[in-house]
Formats: C-alpha cells, structure tokens, sequence
C-alpha cells in the first residue's frame, strides 16, 4: 500500500527508519478518483504521514508525472509545511493554511492541479513526493518553478516518503 522504507544517513550512521505516505482515497499504484483530476473536481487529495524523521523542522511536497508526453512534468509543489503536521487535508489549496507556500506548478499556477493526461497516452503516474527537512523555513521567490523549489529543498533532506497513484485519460 505504501512505500516506506528508506535507509538514511543521520549523525554519520546508517539508520532504518520507517517514513511512510497515504493517501485515504487512493491506494499505492491504484487510480486517482476522478474528482482530484482536472477532468473532475480538481481537488488537492487528502494525504498522511507517519514516521516523521526525529529532527525534522519542516516539510515539502511535489507531485510529479514521469510519464508525460514532454517529460516529468510537476503538477503541485509546497513547501514550509510545520514539521509538527501529520496530514494535509483535502483542498488545502483552497484555504488559509498557516504557512504553507504553493509554488508554481508546470501549468504556471500556484496551487494543486490534478492529472490531465492526453487522451491515448495511457496510465499516467502521479509521484506524491513529501520530503521531511532540517530547516523551518525556506525562503523561495515567487518566481521560482516547483523543480527548483524541490531541488532547493533537497538540500535540506533528511527523509522522503512516497505514494504513487495513476490515473488514464
């Protein structure tokens, strides 16, 4: 159902810890309700976490299509996510969440914009990506895309849970 093992290098010592990533409307590798497309309600879907990294101050999240016509193509980038978070609920992009910074996505927006895969393309999948940090706050023009953003916020990697959902047109 979930991807979850990573092993990671903390303090100079290879630890195994278990950092994992759900969503309650899609299963791992199981289609993306049509509602969280942008065929459908374009809603942001619900996600949660649990292993949190002990020194974690802070999170960011990318959703990405590997099988895009032109490319990786990223559909919803967020960082300063409060390390203290366990969820982010559905349509978070829609409300006044405490913090949290969208960053424009490939579509040239600032918020969640679900699958849309060209018809005949096949099964897409969608690479929810949340990475747990060791810095608060990244400070991140508004100009900057989401792969910059990520790559920027990798810096600061100390863990990465993944979900993987799909979705065909």
């Amino acid at each position: 159902m979930q991807r979850s093992l990573r092993h990671l290098l903390v303090h100079g010592r290879r630890q195994l810890m278990t950092f994992s990533l759900i969503s309650p409307v899609f299963a791992d590798g199981q289609p993306i309700p049509q509602k969280y497309t942008r065929f459908g309600e374009n809603l942001f879907p619900p996600l949660k976490w649990t292993g949190t990294p002990e020194a974690t101050q802070s999170f960011a999240l990318i959703v990405e299509d590997p099988d895009a016509v032109s490319g990786l193509f990223r559909h919803c980038s967020i960082i300063n996510i409060p390390g203290s978070w366990t969820e982010l609920p559905q349509a978070v992009d829609t409300g006044p969440e405490r913090g949290i910074k969208f960053i424009r996505n490939d579509f040239g927006n600032a918020r969640y914009d679900g699958p849309q895969p060209p018809s005949g393309t096949g099964v897409h999948r969608y690479r929810f990506r949340l990475a747990a940090l060791d810095a608060a706050n990244l400070s991140i023009p508004d100009d900057v895309g989401a792969a910059e953003a990520w790559e920027r916020a990798c810096k600061h990697l100390i863990g990465e849970a993944e979900i993987v959902g799909t979705y065909e047109g």
